[in-house]
């Protein structure tokens, strides 16, 4: 199984590219700056930049709606590859295909710009905002409905 979930910072605008011919399709590239769950040296900020790729309605999806600094979760496949430069070296790859994309972080809490927490279209989050509780991340219920939970 080629499976791999990312959640991280765009390191800049992507670049978008448009393929050739009749059904031409947008080839979105970004890099990711992914912060490492454990570090070696006890470095306070060390992080993975990772290498993405997003075709079609993805791909418009990013050029879009994606800036350099927005917070975003990713699903997709690793996907390796060579290429010989034009000084004849021969140089290696490692991307991940994106399968979907979604925003990480609402628009307020992000800094990136006025477009960064977009939550619609094609591989935007679809999830509705909850009621604001206690401050402790869970919905407050409200009195006189407990004969109608499923369990006390």
């Amino acid at each position: 199984m080629n499976k791999v979930i990312l959640m991280g910072r765009l390191t800049r605008d992507p670049e978008v590219r448009y393929s050739q011919g009749d059904n031409s399709m947008a080839i979105a590239r970004y890099t990711l700056a992914v912060d490492r769950r454990f570090n070696r040296n006890n470095d306070e900020n060390s992080a993975d930049f990772i290498g993405c790729v997003a075709f079609g309605r993805a791909g418009e999806f990013a050029e879009k709606y994606f800036r350099k600094g927005l917070k975003v979760l990713v699903t997709g496949r690793i996907q390796t590859g060579s290429y010989t430069n034009r000084d004849g070296v021969k140089v290696y790859t490692t991307d991940v295909v994106v399968e979907d994309q979604e925003f990480a972080e609402s628009k307020n809490s992000n800094s990136a710009g006025a477009d960064g927490g977009y939550n619609g279209g094609y591989g935007g989050s679809s999830r509705t905002p909850e009621p604001s509780g206690a401050g402790d991340g869970f919905m407050n219920i409200p009195d006189g409905i407990d004969e109608e939970l499923p369990f006390n």
